[in-house]
């Protein structure tokens, strides 16, 4: 999976993928990512209506995703004033959106109860376990194109799925 890519890889969904794979958005979607998934589960022992849910990470999201925004401007600024490369002003927003579609994401689960397509319970199942699934596909990706072999990624997937789950554990506990 190391190297460059081939003209036909970089074609279609594949080729999505490798340049997804390839930006700084991954570290920021699964930094979103944790932050949804810690505040679906806040709000799962709260539970009130798929409204106040999607609200509540779409609000968040903005919150987080702006604060990231403001913290790279000042950043960049500061490097630009000690002469200093900076990143780019696009490469910054488009990490700024990958925080906040990373945090906002699980919303999507409350829009399919707020549809009436399931119960807020099944939301709340789906945002929670499909939040651990993306931080653990992402840590085999990341274990697979650093060049380890598939039983070293998923080791390490599994690593950061325990992670997650003892969240998702250590909350059901407490509630």
């Amino acid at each position: 999976m190391t190297g460059e890519a081939s003209t036909a890889e970089v074609r279609g969904w594949r080729g999505h993928v490798l340049a997804h794979l390839r930006s700084g958005q991954v570290s920021k979607i699964v930094y979103g990512s944790i932050i949804g998934l810690a505040l679906v589960l806040t709000l799962e022992a709260h539970p009130s209506t798929p409204g106040v849910a999607i609200g509540s990470l779409v609000a968040t999201g903005l919150a987080v995703g702006l604060a990231e925004l403001y913290s790279e401007v000042i950043g960049s600024h500061t490097k630009k004033g000690l002469g200093e490369e900076h990143a780019a002003t696009a490469e910054v927003v488009e990490e700024t959106a990958a925080v906040i579609i990373g945090v906002s994401f699980p919303a999507v689960f409350f829009v399919g109860s707020a549809i009436g397509l399931w119960e807020l319970d099944t939301a709340f199942q789906l945002a929670k376990w499909t939040g651990l699934g993306l931080i653990a596909g992402y840590g085999y990706l990341a274990a697979r194109l650093s060049g380890a072999g598939v039983p070293r990624a998923l080791l390490q997937a599994s690593g950061v799925a325990v992670i997650a789950a003892l969240l998702i554990a250590f909350k059901a506990i407490l509630h």
